[in-house]
């Protein structure tokens, strides 16, 4: 993402100018604009004309638009945005307050003007706008017969292929079946990685399943590419990396993120973070339960005895519809981060992120155990019973 301008006030009102420039800013696009923004961005509007003679016909110009956002469609596999409102300035094609719907793309810039930029949002413009915060982790995970080639950004987790190949099962005396559909399978698995990993960007391809799979599938790989010549595979070689992971599932990953050889490989990664960061928490929840909550109402109150040391927390709730509840999680964030807190902002398109949406979308790894806190537990579960 590249900041063009910004002009924010001292009480917080302004706009900012971005241009997108990969897919992924897309995400972070869909993450700053809210309704009731108004938004100003080149789009194309199908105008109807009305010849001297009468005869009307129509055709599509493109014309600038400043709408007042009314709703926003964000379509995650194909990473494009899309913004409805009504249209607030003056316009040669299109009347005041006609309803228009902008899809924004790559490369092509805009401009969003808020009444408050909060401190989330703000941050968030500076990630995006960082180059350091690029997908620099892809990820295979595989079992006999099916495959997921993903790519791991800091936002997210694409699904760039999935391969299925039914795989008979070996017969007594008679494999041929069987070793034949596994090759075709590894075959397509290695199409797939050559089709949609870029080995310029990315520092680390995990290769994740259960048993012998990952280690027969690189043996494939490495022994077609040494017999064919293929220089992309063989010299990124040692950027493979072999760990465990339950299935084929893209729900697997996770798994394979949190393997310890992988992340002191990815430890200069965002992904590596919040799942570090995720399974901390439930390492705590499981062996001291005082020191881990998860919940707005009693992480709130942790807060207020300051004594959060992690808070974790799902983007999701910052495009929450009502002012005044996204403020609040606003308000947990700063005051957190001024008590000397590590605030962890997790992406909802995250295997992680999705664990958390599950956990209420907050929780928090305390500095010390706060035992009103378990006692409020204890009194609202006896209530319940």
């Amino acid at each position: 993402m590249k900041l063009v301008r910004k002009d924010i006030e001292k009480d917080s009102a302004g706009q900012v100018t971005l241009v997108p420039e990969e897919p992924e800013d897309m995400w972070h696009t869909y993450n700053l604009v809210q309704v009731g923004d108004s938004l100003r961005a080149s789009t194309i509007r199908k105008v109807q004309t009305e010849s001297s003679t009468g005869s009307v016909g129509s055709n599509r110009v493109r014309t600038t638009l400043t709408l007042c956002v009314e709703a926003i469609d964000f379509d995650s596999q194909a990473c494009q945005l899309r913004v409805k409102g009504t249209n607030i300035q003056e316009n040669e094609y299109v009347k005041m307050g006609a309803y228009h719907t902008i899809e924004l793309e790559p490369n092509r810039q805009f401009t969003l003007a808020k009444k408050q930029w909060d401190s989330v949002v703000l941050e968030r413009i500076e990630q995006a706008c960082d180059p350091a915060w690029s997908a620099d982790v892809a990820a295979v995970v595989m079992q006999e017969g099916l495959a997921h080639v993903c790519l791991v950004t800091p936002s997210m987790t694409l699904t760039r292929a999935k391969v299925e190949v039914n795989i008979p099962r070996k017969r007594k005396g008679n494999c041929s079946q069987h070793d034949r559909a596994l090759e075709r399978f590894y075959e397509q698995v290695v199409q797939a990685i050559q089709r949609h990993i870029n080995f310029d960007v990315v520092k680390c391809v995990l290769v994740a399943s259960p048993g012998f799979v990952r280690e027969q599938f690189c043996d494939y790989m490495f022994q077609q590419a040494v017999k064919t010549d293929n220089k992309t595979l063989l010299e990124n070689r040692s950027k493979f990396l072999q760990v465990h992971a339950s299935s084929g599932h893209k729900y697997s990953l996770k798994e394979a993120l949190c393997d310890p050889t992988v992340a002191s490989r990815l430890s200069d990664t965002k992904a590596a973070g919040e799942v570090k960061a995720l399974d901390d928490f439930y390492k705590m929840l499981q062996h001291e339960p005082d020191r881990a909550f998860y919940g707005l109402k009693q992480v709130e109150r942790a807060n207020e005895a300051l004594a959060i040391d992690t808070l974790l927390i799902s983007d999701e709730l910052f495009r929450h519809q009502d002012v005044a509840t996204r403020s609040r999680y606003v308000r947990l964030v700063d005051s957190v981060k001024d008590n000397a807190g590590t605030v962890r902002i997790f992406s909802s398109l995250h295997v992680s992120g999705e664990q958390l949406g599950q956990l209420t979308g907050v929780a928090a790894i305390l500095r010390f155990p706060v035992p009103e806190l378990s006692d409020q537990e204890d009194d609202s579960s006896s209530e319940e019973d």
